[in-house]
Parts: C-alpha cells; sequence; structure tokens
C-alpha cells in the first residue's frame, strides 16, 4: 500500500500541474490582449473610415460600419467571434489594419460571450463560449455550450438577411474559442455563406462532423491561420482540423506565422487580402 507521504507528494504535483496550466492560460491570454492593444495603437489614423454603431464599452455585441465609398446599403457582412475571457472590445481595432477594398460595403458584428464558469480556470466566470474541461481535445468539446452559441450565431447570420445583405455575403469569423464555434456552425449551416475565417483554433466535434455537415457551404472559401508557437491551441490540433475539413470536401487555404496565441499585422494584411478577394467574387 503506498505511504501518506507518498498520497501527499501525488496530490501536490497534481496541484502544482493544473496552476501551471491555468497560469499558460492566462499568460496566453494576457499575451492576446497586449498584441491587441498595439494593433490599437496603429488604427487610430484610420478611423474616419468607420462608423461604430455601438458602445465599445458595453457587454453588448459591437457593431461597425465599414464604407468609405459611402454606398447607399450595405451588402456584406462579417461576423467576428472574440475568444476565451476577451470581450466584443477586442477585434474592432484591427479593421483598418486588413487594409480593405473601399468599394466593400461591409457590417461588422462582433458578438459579446456570456460569462459562464471555465472548467479549466478553476470554476472561474469569464466571457466564454462554450466550457472547457482540459487540455485534450475532448476536454474541448462542450456540447450543451457550442449549440447554444450556434444558435446565437444562427440568429445573427438570420438578423444579418433580414437587413438585406444575402447569407452568400456573410463570411464568419473566429478567433481561438470563437474560432471553434465558426468552424462549428459553418459546416452545418443551411445557408448558403461567403466564407470562413479560422484563427488559432480547432475544429470541434471532428469525427460527429463527418455525418452532421450540412454539405452546404463545401464550396467557400475558408482561410484558417496559426501562430507556429501557440501554446494555448497546439499548432498540430489548428493543422488537423484544417485536413479535416479537407476530408469533408472543403477547400481550405492554411497559414502560419512565426508568433504565439494571437494576431499580428502580416497575418492581418493576409486576411484582408482574403476578404476582398472573397467579398468581390461574390
Amino acid at each position: 500500500m503506498p505511504s501518506n507521504s507518498s498520497n501527499f507528494s501525488t496530490q501536490l504535483a497534481l496541484r502544482i500541474i493544473f496552476i501551471v496550466i491555468v497560469l499558460l492560460v492566462l499568460l496566453a491570454l494576457w499575451r492576446h490582449e497586449d498584441a491587441l492593444s498595439t494593433l490599437s495603437s496603429h488604427a487610430k489614423t484610420n478611423t474616419h473610415l468607420l462608423n461604430q454603431t455601438s458602445d465599445a464599452m458595453s457587454n453588448e455585441s459591437i457593431e461597425v460600419i465599414y464604407n468609405p465609398a459611402q454606398h447607399a446599403n450595405i451588402d456584406h457582412a462579417i461576423i467576428w467571434l472574440h475568444g476565451l475571457g476577451a470581450t466584443a472590445n477586442d477585434f474592432p481595432p484591427v479593421i483598418p489594419e486588413l487594409k480593405l477594398n473601399e468599394q466593400l460595403a461591409i457590417r461588422f458584428v462582433f458578438p459579446q460571450a456570456p460569462n459562464r464558469p471555465i472548467t479549466i480556470n478553476g470554476g472561474m466566470s469569464m466571457p466564454g463560449w462554450y466550457d472547457i474541461k482540459g487540455m485534450s481535445i475532448d476536454q474541448k468539446e462542450d456540447l450543451a455550450g457550442m449549440t447554444e452559441s450556434r444558435h446565437m450565431l444562427e440568429a445573427i447570420i438570420a438578423q444579418q438577411i433580414s437587413l438585406g445583405v444575402p447569407s452568400e455575403n456573410i463570411i464568419i469569423a473566429g478567433f481561438s474559442q470563437g474560432g471553434a464555434v465558426a468552424y462549428y456552425t459553418a459546416i452545418r449551416s443551411s445557408q448558403k455563406l461567403a466564407g470562413l475565417l479560422a484563427l488559432s483554433t480547432y475544429m470541434p466535434f471532428a469525427q460527429a462532423s463527418k455525418q452532421e455537415h450540412s454539405g452546404v457551404n463545401t464550396r467557400i472559401a475558408v482561410l484558417a491561420s496559426h501562430g507556429e508557437h501557440d501554446q494555448v491551441v497546439p499548432l498540430a490540433l489548428g493543422q488537423a482540423s484544417a485536413e479535416a475539413l479537407r476530408e469533408l470536401g472543403y477547400s481550405v487555404t492554411w497559414q502560419t506565422y512565426p508568433m504565439e496565441h494571437q494576431v499580428n499585422l502580416e497575418q492581418l494584411r493576409d486576411i484582408g487580402t482574403w476578404i476582398n478577394t472573397t467579398l468581390t467574387a461574390q
């Protein structure tokens, strides 16, 4: 029988491992926020192109209109989901850095995730699209939370259609957790979309997707990009997700960058080029 001392040592080691994992997740979130703060300072020079239609400091979704040519109608939309522990304020500052075609008229929608307990973070309540119980892929798959977030995203898609944006002019995008929701929703959607943008993320429920994907969007544009030094969502998991999507019949552009769990300016330029190509092709 193991001694009490041995049991205590094992429990202590497990606690230390858990604390280290939590600290790594929080460090990655801090680095992501720091990178976006840097990008925000670059974005200030181009704010004349944008019209933000909601309070950036609120807990609600943020809408930003990109319409430098002042077209009468907004006929494109990009719905962009943030990552775990972040807010709808994260990505509006990057819009000017995308260097978008000035003839496009785009409504950007940045939804806000609800606060929920996150198991891997000791049950701490924070903005999250679903729960994460551990570091392995099966522990990242919370069906109830994912289903709830999918319904939210589908409701926003329906709202954009009701505002006059054709479904095939809508891109859904997401970073990390938000990207997982974008993956999950896009391949199951009954609406024909323009594109899927998956940043530093993974495709959840990959096995179930083989039976559950609708097949409606197999011909849409897909861009998946990842940091080569990502310690939160490993590069291999992101690449495996892109391959899994290809196996379902989708054409995926895969790009990597010398960064961690974040975005950078080179990547944003590439995203902007992809958006320009995707939306002007409609």
